[in-house]
C-alpha cells in the first residue's frame, strides 16, 4: 500500500481506535483525532472535538502544516441513543445528530481542500442502522440515514476533482460504543417500557457478542489501497449484512415480518 496520511476522527475508542491501529501497522502516517485529551499511541494523536467548527478547522490545519498535506479522512466519531421517539427531546436529538452528522460534515468540508489537491480518500462510518431503522434508535438510525444521503451527493460532487467517497455500513461489533450509549430518561406511565427493554436487550446483547473491529479496519484500509473504491460496503455478520439487500428486494411487509425479531421487536 502506498503510504497515506490518513486523519482519523473517533480515534480515542471503538472502530475509530480500531483503525488507527491498523492503519498505523501498515506503516500508513496516522493522525487519530478524539475530543478527549489524545492518549498515548504509536501514532500522532490531536485533540479534535467534532461539534465545534474551530476546533475541526484547527485539528485539519494543524494536520496539514504538519505533514504537507492530507490523503485520506476516515470519520469514526459517533454516539448512540437509545429511547422512544416520543420520548426524546428534542435536546437529545440534536446532540445526536450533531455529532453523528453534523461532525461528520465539518471534519470532511475541513479537509476537502487538501483531499481534493491530493486526489484523496473520504471514508465515512455509517451504519447498517443507516439503510434500516433500528426500534428504540431512531434518532440513531436518522443521523445514519441522512450522512447516507449526503454522502451520494457529496461523491457526485468531488469526483470530478479526483475525491474518492464510501461509505462503511458496520453490523454489531463489540466494542465500547455499548457501554457509553445514553439511553432517553422516562417517568410515570411509560407505554413503550416493555418493547423498549426487550429491544435494547437484544440489542446490546449482539453488540457484546460481536466480532472485533479490527474487521472494519481491515476493511477501510483494502478501500484506501483501492484504485476504484467502493461507494459502500457492509461489513459484520453474515445474517445482518443481507438486511440492507432484503430491504431492496422483499415486499415491506415481508422485510419487516421478517426483521421484527432480530430487531427485538
Amino acid at each position: 500500500m502506498k503510504k497515506k496520511i490518513v486523519l482519523v476522527t473517533g480515534a480515542s475508542s471503538g472502530i475509530g481506535l480500531a483503525c488507527a491501529k491498523h492503519l498505523f501497522d501498515l506503516d500508513l502516517t496516522v493522525i487519530g483525532a478524539s475530543r478527549r485529551t489524545p492518549l498515548e499511541h504509536p501514532w500522532t494523536s490531536i485533540e479534535m472535538d467534532v461539534d465545534d467548527d474551530q476546533s475541526v478547522i484547527d485539528g485539519i490545519e494543524r494536520t496539514v502544516a504538519e505533514f504537507g498535506g492530507l490523503d485520506a479522512l476516515v470519520t469514526c466519531a459517533g454516539w448512540g441513543l437509545a429511547g422512544a421517539i416520543e420520548q426524546t427531546s428534542i435536546n437529545d436529538a440534536r446532540a445526536q445528530i450533531e455529532t453523528n452528522f453534523f461532525g461528520t460534515v465539518r471534519a470532511v468540508v475541513a479537509a476537502l481542500p487538501s483531499l481534493r489537491e491530493r486526489q484523496g480518500n473520504i471514508v465515512i462510518m455509517s451504519s447498517i442502522g443507516g439503510i434500516i431503522g433500528i426500534p428504540f434508535q431512531g434518532y440513531y438510525s436518522a443521523s445514519k440515514f441522512a450522512l447516507e444521503g449526503w454522502a451520494e451527493a457529496l461523491a457526485w460532487e468531488v469526483r470530478p476533482h479526483g475525491v474518492q467517497v464510501t461509505l462503511v455500513e458496520p453490523g454489531n461489533f463489540h466494542t465500547g460504543f455499548t457501554g457509553s450509549r445514553k439511553t432517553v430518561a422516562t417517568s410515570g406511565d411509560d407505554p413503550y417500557a416493555v418493547a423498549r427493554a426487550k429491544a435494547i436487550a437484544v440489542m446490546e446483547k449482539d453488540e457484546l457478542r460481536g466480532a472485533d473491529p479490527s474487521a472494519v479496519a481491515r476493511l477501510v484500509a483494502k478501500v484506501l489501497a483501492s484504485n476504484h473504491p467502493p461507494r459502500r460496503r457492509t461489513v459484520g455478520p453474515a445474517a445482518e449484512r443481507i438486511g440492507p439487500t432484503a430491504k431492496r428486494l422483499l415486499p415491506y411487509r415481508v422485510f419487516e415480518t421478517a426483521s421484527a425479531s432480530s430487531l427485538g421487536i
